[in-house]
């Protein structure tokens, strides 16, 4: 079985509600309102939270098998090397990709964020995705862009001119507004201060087997076959949680 969008959120998900100081990013606490559970002293790379073949046929199962099985295993594997025998081996994720940023580890920044950005981009589709977000975050899409249809178009926007290899975020700062944006490589929005609500992966391995150099086809489908509103709405409505604490 799959991890579940809980089982993710205590484990790698980081709320940035603090805001960074300058090129400074600060360590941020696990949801209050989930227990604090001991990590084990190396990460583990985690299992797709549905089978390889799940999502076809918009993204395929040689697609998954490659992105997660090669591509999160060796992230997972060069960050394990690379804390080993440190003071930050043992420590929770978001706490060394942190530490990287503001010593500006970029090797070890690269590995960590990146085992951290995949394992949330998994949990950002599902076999069952698509369509259009409810509740709350619906409300914030609707209040912050104008409307839904001009929120799709902002992320697809930012996906598809992202220079190279990065992500296309949905991000909430800390007041809870909503915006998107775009990073390079594995930059991620822990570091700047703000927490992320959806992910979606523009590096080349992500889609080229199945959209060869098509990323805005990639990013439409992404958006209306796969995504995963409900567990963005958890990441919003558990922000939301946190404010009111």
């Amino acid at each position: 079985m799959g991890m579940s969008r809980r089982d993710f959120m205590r484990i790698t998900l980081a709320s940035a509600s603090m805001m960074a100081l300058p090129h400074t990013a600060r360590a941020a606490s696990l949801p209050t309102n989930v227990k604090k559970e001991a990590l084990p002293m190396a990460f583990t790379l985690p299992p797709l939270p549905y089978d390889k073949s799940a999502l076809e046929p918009h993204i395929s199962a040689q697609t998954l098998e490659f992105h997660h099985g090669k591509h999160h295993q060796a992230y997972v594997t060069k960050t394990n090397e690379l804390v080993a025998g440190t003071p930050l081996e043992g420590k929770p994720l978001e706490d060394v990709i942190v530490a990287a940023w503001n010593d500006k580890n970029q090797v070890l920044f690269n590995n960590a964020a990146q085992v951290w950005n995949h394992t949330f981009f998994w949990s950002c589709m599902s076999p069952n995705g698509g369509g259009k977000p409810t509740g709350k975050l619906a409300q914030q899409i609707e209040k912050d862009f104008g409307s839904y249809e001009k929120f799709a178009e902002a992320f697809k926007q930012a996906g598809v001119t992202q220079f190279g290899s990065g992500w296309a975020w949905l991000v909430a700062d800390a007041s809870g507004k909503l915006s998107v944006t775009k990073t390079p490589n594995a930059e991620l929005p822990m570091v700047t201060g703000n927490t992320a609500i959806l992910t979606c992966d523009v590096w080349e391995h992500a889609y080229y087997l199945d959209y060869q150099n098509r990323r805005p086809d990639f990013l439409t489908t992404f958006l209306e076959k796969v995504v995963n509103w409900e567990f963005a709405a958890e990441n919003y409505d558990n922000l939301a949680a946190q404010q009111a604490a």
